[in-house]
């Protein structure tokens, strides 16, 4: 019994030392290295959602039954995942797309004002209504960009652009 208790306030000391290396390892990159994750695309419907269930397979699903009937698209939404320390304030985060009724080399700028989270990533959401969406049309490319007072901290851009 005496060992059994032991070994599980070792193995506890030892999970929690694990939690506290890791929160100092993800503050750690956070504050030295600002930078995007993932930019996700979606069309939204009226209710705002880009899904009926919560996974991936009804997600794209349901993307591609929009594109199907586009009566029911009420806007679009540009989801940007990115790492940045919260000790220097907000983050401007601008996405520039491209579309397919946009002309050649003319991209439309969305842009959001974000305070990073303190350990973990953050998503920032750009919405387009119905009549930017329409403007935009089908997009093409993208760059999603991180600044802080007017210097760039990182960027990331869809292969197209």
């Amino acid at each position: 019994m005496v060992f059994r208790v032991r070994t599980r306030v070792r193995h506890l000391i030892f999970i929690s030392w694990l939690v506290f290396l890791c929160v100092l390892a993800e503050e750690k990159v956070s504050a030295d290295e600002a930078r995007v994750v993932k930019v996700l695309t979606h069309l939204v419907d009226a209710q705002d959602r880009t899904a009926l269930a919560p996974s991936l397979y009804e997600r794209d699903a349901y993307q591609l039954h929009l594109r199907n009937n586009t009566n029911l698209i009420s806007g679009m939404r540009f989801e940007v995942q990115f790492k940045a320390s919260r000790k220097e304030g907000p983050v401007l985060v601008r996405v520039e797309a491209r579309g397919s009724k946009s002309g050649l080399g003319n991209a439309q700028v969305f842009e959001t004002e974000v305070l990073p989270e303190r350990f973990f990533s953050t998503w920032a959401r750009l919405r387009l209504d119905k009549p930017q969406t329409q403007t935009l049309g089908t997009v093409v490319a993208w760059r999603a960009t991180l600044w802080r007072d007017g210097q760039l901290l990182g960027e990331q851009e869809s292969f197209l652009w």
